[in-house]
């Protein structure tokens, strides 16, 4: 089995929308405005940064749908909240355009709950409607930790019937009980019993 060492891969949502200048990293709420958001709202936009602001709010409106498909079906294997990349719009408001949310894909010690572990990382990665490439190469990679653990699990399970096999091979026969057979356990094996007539 591997460490355990915590290894972390980042479901990332950036499909190239970033524009220069205006782009931001942070875990800021939706609702949060400032001086210049507010200002945004007092703000003429032509059509065609009306029509960015339209694509903008689409874009935000899908980061974090799939953002949160992630974090609702990766339950005990999530790391912290989701993480935005902005862009600011023309109307001066930030707008979410790429996220990741940090995921454990690290093995257990056991090899049942390695593998229920990673059923359980596959589903977060692939839980979105619309699964990124990173979002499949992480569930690619839950897939192969959950092969070797599988592997693991068989081996474990030969090598406890071996030994048990082999135990059964060199236990001594009990006297008067029949090679291969095991007495009853209330029989009384070897026991002398007089009958008298």
């Amino acid at each position: 089995m591997q460490n355990h060492a915590v290894v972390s891969n980042a479901f990332a949502r950036d499909e190239g929308t970033r524009q220069s200048g205006g782009l931001q990293r942070g875990t800021a709420s939706p609702d949060q405005t400032d001086e210049s958001q507010a200002q945004g709202d007092r703000l003429e936009l032509s059509e065609s940064e009306e029509r960015q602001v339209r694509k903008l709010q689409k874009r935000d409106r899908e980061v974090r749908a799939h953002e949160h498909a992630h974090m609702a079906a990766g339950a005990g294997v999530v790391q912290g909240g989701a993480s935005f990349t902005y862009q600011r719009g023309p109307d001066g408001r930030n707008y979410a355009v790429g996220g990741e949310v940090k995921i454990d894909t690290s093995s257990e010690s056991d090899p049942d709950d390695t593998i229920r572990k990673m059923q359980q990382v596959k589903r977060a990665a692939l839980a979105p409607a619309e699964p990124s490439g990173t979002d499949r190469a992480v569930a690619a990679q839950a897939g192969r930790i959950e092969a070797q653990a599988r592997q693991e699990k068989t081996k474990l399970e030969k090598e406890e019937q071996q030994a048990a096999q082999n135990e059964e091979d060199t236990a001594p026969q009990t006297a008067g009980a029949m090679p291969g057979r095991r007495p009853y356990s209330t029989e009384d094996v070897g026991q002398m019993l007089n009958i008298a007539v």
